[in-house]
């Protein structure tokens, strides 16, 4: 089907909480997989997986943009409303989008993925300006809630090898989820990050804690009625979303940011839509505001690519 709305457009962010000022490259909606907390249940009123057949027509909307503003960066990914790579074998889209953003000296291009799906990238011969990116969790919870997602060992041997290849990688723990042991589970995963990432290479790793709109909370119980990512302790936060009670978000963060910089020093971290003062007590600094954070990670992709 076509996309007939905004094919580029800016990551939703909520007053109160600092957003790192994404675009989002709209190329379908729904996802293959089918994981217990996707917030897009909730999000999108019809659940079928959509693939948007006009991408090639209206590509050049966004090119336009993009060099009407050449003193503007902008970092835009493809991974918000559906897996950037799980239809890639299918649809292609990367052959399209590749040389294109490759080309580009103020972008960058994001996918962001759980799967496997990764022989078109490295088909290509497109490297620059292209960041492939992982989400991340505990093994249990990959496991037990991500149905149909390949696990974190696969997928970081899939993400070694896009680096081999020499593609600039990024992570994002998004979203933690507490659980049993969950300093076990996560640590398990740092570990194997160790054990298959050059740290070097990484441009940037988000941590977020498992946030959802109070209508995704019945969803998941008729859907996934085994799941255990209810089973925390949860507010309505000022954004309407559910949300850890925060000292347990700080405890979250701050469990990661230690663990991750005692691996290595310069991951990028960073908080997805979170309080200036969270950031300050679980990262021992804060960007202040938005646009504080969008010239940090502006900043990241100075850093690599020239």
């Amino acid at each position: 089907m076509d996309f007939k709305g905004d094919i580029l457009k800016p990551c939703p962010g909520t007053r109160g909480y600092i957003c790192c000022g994404y675009q989002i490259l709209n190329i379908g909606a729904n996802c293959p997989l089918d994981c217990s907390y996707c917030i897009l249940q909730a999000y999108f009123k019809d659940n079928r997986l959509k693939v948007f057949s006009n991408l090639e027509e209206r590509i050049g909307e966004v090119v336009r943009q993009i060099e009407a503003h050449p003193d503007r960066l902008y970092r835009i990914g493809t991974g918000e409303f559906t897996d950037s790579l799980a239809l890639d074998p299918l649809t292609g889209w990367t052959s399209i989008l590749l040389p294109i953003f490759s080309g580009k000296k103020n972008a960058v291009l994001e996918l962001k993925t759980k799967t496997l799906s990764i022989e078109g990238i490295i088909k290509s011969p497109y490297r620059d300006r292209i960041i492939v990116s992982w989400s991340l969790n505990s093994p249990s919870i990959s496991e037990r809630e991500e149905r149909g997602a390949p696990s974190i060992e696969a997928r970081l041997e899939a993400a070694r090898r896009c680096q081999k290849e020499g593609f600039t990688l990024g992570f994002h723990f998004d979203p933690l989820v507490i659980h049993k042991e969950w300093q076990t589970g996560y640590l398990k995963t740092i570990e194997l990050l160790d054990k298959y990432i050059d740290p070097a290479g990484i441009i940037w790793l988000s941590l977020g804690s498992f946030r959802f709109m109070p209508a995704l909370k019945q969803i998941i119980r008729r859907r996934h009625p085994q799941s255990c990512v209810l089973n925390g302790e949860f507010i309505l936060a000022m954004d309407g979303k559910m949300r850890y009670f925060k000292p347990l978000r700080i405890e979250l963060y701050d469990f990661m940011r230690k663990n991750l910089e005692s691996w290595y020093g310069d991951l990028g971290l960073y908080l997805c839509m979170e309080s200036d003062d969270v950031w300050k007590r679980a990262m021992g600094w804060s960007p202040g505001d938005s646009d504080g954070l969008a010239g940090y990670l502006d900043s990241r992709v100075r850093k690599f690519f020239k």
